[in-house]
């Protein structure tokens, strides 16, 4: 008899809360192991649907999860402390499942997952797609918006969906965002006996709602004329509504390249203007977070208008003058100032705000401002820059060059223990820069 392998001789380590995977096809899809620990369980935590596919062999207290599920975690798992209990988790608990607010609770030792293929794994072999190349996106609890930042002419996706609404949702944001032609194919009840396929073009879906249990994959193809947004920074001007408070194309790309986003950062956007350097801060990564400040109530309804445009809706607002506005707003890993440098307080409230390693960009065309950012300049170095552009316009019937404002850009990076800057107030009026 050969000898067990290492990785198979080691048990598993005794844990207060197992977290079984379950699929569609129910307890029939269920190894032995997974079978085990919800027959030996006291405590039997999860959705109704989940509930209600498991046998009558499994004795223990069904426990259904509360709305809104997430507040509920700790409440409900102290409540049964000591017991053994079992949480049911749709296909993998740890893919967009209830394993990340349990390790958040309890921490990743005090937990015994059994995943079950998720429904992404499931509808990439029904489709041939190779998951490594298949971009996922959640609409569960988050708004259809999301989806937009996602579509890019070729592409290949797969939408988790919230309930059985969601397909015709995807398909309406298709046809708006230029998308219309896109194929779609709705896959419910994955791995079961009742597993079905419905497929069209988002121009025409009028399929109804079908099963809640459904995953939406797209195939994406862009209407002709349909404005082109790529993946990294510097869209075009003309995919934000604006008043002309505009960081434009060109300076918007280098900005973003000094701001360096990395996944998981948070960004302060202090005079947000029309929002785009937050907006592509975000659109960087799917986990970058943004908080944009902007005085004027009409701007910062632009703001929100554009974030829900451009796929990022999870870009915060926050409506007020800095830096009054900025008390109590996150830690950030970086701050842009694009308006309102003049401001009394403005740049210290900014520096201080920072953490060792923090970035702070700041961009202006007035000279007020300017001579504000040089005395920064020289008491903390950093990088002094004025960028400059120009394009090709029509003179009569020849070509030239139309210049447009120079910006001035000042980026520092802080470092630890930096001392406080004392850099001096203005004595002029605050005034928006840009």
């Amino acid at each position: 008899m050969a000898p067990a392998s290492p990785l198979s001789a080691v048990p598993a380590a005794p844990s207060a809360v197992s977290v079984v995977g379950i699929g569609a096809d129910g307890w029939a899809g269920l190894p032995d192991s997974a079978r085990a620990v919800l027959l030996d369980a006291d405590v039997l935590i999860g959705g109704e649907r989940q509930l209600g596919l498991l046998p009558p062999e499994c004795e223990g207290l069904r426990v259904p999860w509360p709305s809104p599920l997430r507040p509920a975690v700790r409440g409900l798992l102290a409540a049964h402390a000591g017991s053994r209990t079992a949480v049911l988790a749709s296909g993998d608990p740890m893919f967009y499942g209830i394993g990340r607010a349990l390790t958040e609770e309890l921490g990743a030792g005090a937990l015994h997952v059994l995943p079950h293929p998720s429904s992404v794994s499931y509808a990439c072999a029904r489709l041939g797609w190779p998951v490594e190349d298949t971009e996922t996106v959640t609409l569960v609890g988050r708004p259809t918006a999301r989806l937009a930042a996602a579509l890019h002419d070729g592409r290949r996706l797969l939408v988790l969906s919230a309930d059985a609404a969601t397909p015709a949702a995807v398909a309406a944001l298709l046809r708006e965002r230029g998308f219309g032609p896109s194929r779609m194919r709705v896959l419910e009840q994955l791995g079961s006996t009742a597993e079905d396929c419905v497929e069209g073009v988002a121009d025409s879906w009028e399929h109804p709602p079908g099963d809640p249990l459904n995953v939406v994959a797209v195939e994406c193809r862009s209407a002709p004329g349909t404005l082109r947004l790529g993946a990294v920074p510097g869209l075009p001007d003309e995919a934000y509504e604006h008043d002309g408070q505009l960081t434009k194309r060109h300076v918007r790309a280098a900005t973003l390249g000094v701001l360096a986003p990395a996944p998981g950062e948070l960004l302060w956007d202090v005079g947000g203007g029309s929002g785009s350097i937050a907006a592509e801060w975000m659109r960087t990564h799917p986990s970058c977070r943004a908080v944009t400040v902007e005085r004027d109530l009409a701007r910062a309804a632009r703001i929100a208008r554009n974030a829900d445009r451009l796929g990022v809706p999870g870009l915060r607002v926050v409506t007020g003058r800095a830096p009054d506005a900025l008390a109590g707003l996150p830690v950030p890993d970086a701050v842009f100032i694009g308006g309102g440098l003049t401001a009394p307080g403005l740049l210290d409230a900014c520096w201080e705000a920072l953490p060792p390693g923090g970035r702070l960009v700041a961009n202006t065309v007035t000279l007020e401002s300017e001579a504000l950012l040089a005395e920064w300049y020289r008491r903390l170095g950093g990088d002094l820059v004025r960028l400059a552009v120009a394009h090709a316009v029509p003179v009569g019937g020849f070509t030239g060059w139309r210049q447009a404002m120079p910006v001035t850009q000042w980026s520092v990076q802080k470092p630890p223990h930096a001392p406080p800057p004392h850099a001096p107030e203005p004595s002029h009026a605050p005034g928006d820069d840009q």
